[in-house]
Formats: C-alpha cells, structure tokens, sequence
C-alpha cells in the first residue's frame, strides 16, 4: 500500500520484520509446546528463546536458492542458533506458521480497526446530538421530498455504523484463528496440545478442522465486511459532497488556510477529502472479489490464495484504518450552514407540503384518489409558474371551502414533519 493512504501504527503491523517476528513467535511457542509434552528437553527451549532471530537480508539472500520463503526463514534462524536448532520447525508444515501467523497480525490489526470504529461511531453521536433541530431538506431521487433535520441524517449514519462494529467483531472473530494441524489436517506429525498451546498463547484460537490451511470463507467473510464498512463510508462522503454543491452549499469539509482547490480556479473549495474516500472504497471492495476468488483451493490446499492475501489483506486493512481516520476528521470538523438549509427548504415554492394538504382533505372526507387529484394540479402549476404552493391553494375554492385559513396554516408549518425526531433519538439511546 502507498504510505500516503496509510497510517503508521497499521503500516508497522504489515511490515516484512513484523510478518517474520510472528513467524518467530509461532516456531517458539511450539518448542515450548513440545517441552510441556517432554518432548524438547526446556533447556534447548531456553537456548532458541535467548538466541534465535533473524536476518531479513539473510532470508532473502537463502530464497534465491531455495525458491520457499518458510525454509529460506527456517534456515536462516537456524543459523542463529547452536545444537538446538534442530528443534526449529519441529513436526510443523509451512502454512502452520504461516496461517498461525496471520491470525495473529489480523488480531492486531483488528484492534486497531475496532478502535477506530468506535471511535467514529462516537463522532457520529455528538454531531447527531449537536444537530438532531437543526431543519433540512430531506431528498428522495435528489428532489425535494419533506422536511428533515441534519441530526436525523447524523443519527442514520451512526446507527449503521453501529451495525458495522457487530459485524466485524464478529467477523474480526472468524479470522482470529490459528492452525497446526500438518500437511492435510491430519495431526499426524504432531499433537493437537501444540495447536491449543500455541493459539492460547497469541491470543487466537486453533481452528476446530482445517486442511493443510485455515478455510478461507473466514477471510472472504472478514474482506466483506471491511468492504461494507468501507461502503457506508462511501455512502457518507458522497452525501457530503452533494450537500456541498455550490447550489447547496449546506455543509462543507474543512479547508485548511493556505489549502489550494485547482491550479486554474482559484476559488475552488473542492471536497477532494470525501473524494478521496469514495475512491479508496472502490479499492477495497475489488479486493472483497479476490478473497472470494480464493475460497475454492484444490483438494486440501494449493497456494493460489497467498500471493493474493499479502496484497489485499494488508491493503484493506490499512485503507480502511486511513479512511475510519480522515472521514472522522471530517466529520468532526465539518462546517454545517443551517441558514442554507432553511433558504433551500423555500426554493421550492412549499411544493413539499403537497402530502400534508392531501391528508388534511382526507381528513375532511374527500377520498384519497379525489384529494391526490385536486392537490397535484396546483403542486405542478407551482413548479411551472414558480408561484408560491400555498397562494395556489389559498385561491383555489374547492380547496378553501374544505379547510380553513388555521388548517391551511398548519398544514405548512415544517415543525408539524419533525415531531417525532425526539421519538427517533430515544430509539437510539441518543435522548
């Protein structure tokens, strides 16, 4: 991943030393493993533990020749130690380090991830809170549909994201998985105590049944989510830039002094913030396919799926760490224009108070075909002539004649739209 859609704390999880430390780990901790079982006298434990490491430069430099990263890493930590690197990688397969590995990078990167949700979930409750009266326009197909507030848009947006942190919980879960099962799942070169032991001391868990890999519909089930979360923040920074549309101008994300929109216009104020994460979202969702393309493995495994997981699985993860970050900085910061909001609510000549005057007929004891028929005339006649809704009616007799000056009054007055916003808030424990 380029660094400039990365952050430093993820980018170290998935640096090349990280990946062979975790290696390290996983060859270690099953030598003590097999020292609770006697079988590794705890003295050469001791000894790997206080000597083993590993040169990057030296892994390399062996799988020139050897064409396998694992053996290329086995051997050069074995040149590191004495008598007792015969230990190293005892009754193991490559992909039990290598998957046990991951599981334990993915926990790492997942608490991360975890924390970043919360904490944008918790930028999403203030500004609810901050804007749950602040009167809007609500758009259906970009037009003009009934009143709304901002808050309410806030607090949609924060109930999903509270969907998004159960999902991945439970699918940071499924990934948090280790196996050291041999070469087809068998055990046959080694005890299951091992698995347990190792898995117990990472913080993940062994695999009930595995093959010579972790199944990847765990992985597929994780990259979806993160796809997901990635899509809702798509979802909230095109709203954003709609609503900052010059003929809007209701929000805008923050634009820094000395900030610069476009080498030819120099009074551009582009929302290049919110841009950036929708473009970044389509990359993540790409990378959802690919996980799904690694599910079906020949037989009891072949390695199709691995050089696509060192692509996607650090790139998702550090995009979307990035995005969780930059979109909450945004949103956090973002200048909200409730003046614009209310001029905008009046562009439409009342036209979205059509529904309220329609019931009010109803009300009166017209049918609902016969009052649809009388109001949406006089909606269209004031789109066309760019009349005001409520002259149209008040001069309309067939209208006036049902309802009176009071009930046409109210059947404009916007607050009548928002009465159960606080209904709403308690709903989401947001009272």
């Amino acid at each position: 991943m380029l660094e400039r859609y990365s952050r430093p704390e993820m980018r170290a999880i998935w640096t090349e030393e990280n990946k062979f430390k975790a290696w390290l780990e996983v060859e270690l901790c099953a030598c003590e493993a097999w020292a609770e079982l006697g079988v590794i006298p705890k003295e050469d434990v001791e000894a790997l533990r206080k000597s083993a490491s590993f040169d990057i430069d030296r892994i390399y430099e062996i799988e020139q020749e050897t064409r396998h990263d694992v053996i290329a890493f086995t051997r050069a930590v074995s040149e590191t130690v004495g008598p007792e690197r015969k230990w190293v990688h005892y009754g193991l397969t490559s992909t039990d380090v290598v998957d046990t590995a991951l599981g334990y990078l993915l926990r790492q990167a997942n608490e991360i991830l975890q924390r970043d949700v919360e904490q944008f979930i918790a930028i999403l409750r203030d500004k609810a809170i901050e804007y749950k009266d602040t009167p809007m326009m609500g758009r259906t197909h970009g037009v003009h549909a009934e009143p709304t507030t901002f808050g309410l848009k806030m607090a949609l947006w924060y109930e999903e994201m509270k969907r998004n942190l159960e999902r991945f919980n439970h699918a940071a879960d499924g990934v948090q998985y280790g196996k050291i099962s041999g070469a087809v799942g068998t055990y046959a070169n080694i005890d299951p105590f091992v698995e347990e032991f190792v898995c117990g001391k990472l913080g993940t868990k062994p695999a009930p049944i595995s093959t010579q890999t972790l199944q990847r519909d765990r992985h597929a089930e994780y990259m979806a989510t993160l796809a997901l979360i990635a899509t809702s923040l798509d979802k909230f920074a095109t709203e954003i830039r709609a609503l900052q549309k010059s003929e809007f101008r209701e929000v805008e994300e923050p634009f820094a002094k000395g900030q610069k929109g476009s080498s030819a216009m120099p009074h551009k104020r582009n929302p290049i913030g919110c841009e950036n994460i929708s473009g970044l979202s389509r990359v993540i969702r790409g990378h959802m396919l690919t996980a799904y393309e690694n599910v079906p493995l020949w037989h009891e495994r072949d390695i199709s799926h691995s050089s696509a997981e060192r692509v996607i699985l650090p790139d998702a993860t550090m995009l979307l760490n990035y995005m969780l970050n930059r979109l909450g900085n945004i949103i956090k910061n973002l200048t909200v224009f409730p003046e614009n909001m209310k001029r905008n609510m009046q562009r439409t000549y009342g036209v979205p108070f059509s529904g309220r005057v329609m019931t009010k007929l109803i009300d009166k004891g017209f049918s609902r075909e016969q009052a649809y028929d009388t109001v949406q005339p006089r909606a269209m006649q004031a789109w066309e002539e760019q009349r005001q809704f409520r002259d149209i009616i008040e001069s309309t007799p067939e209208i006036t004649s049902a309802l009176s000056a009071d009930e046409i009054e109210d059947a404009f007055n916007p607050s009548w739209h928002l009465k159960h916003v606080d209904t709403i808030f308690k709903r989401l424990g947001l009272s």
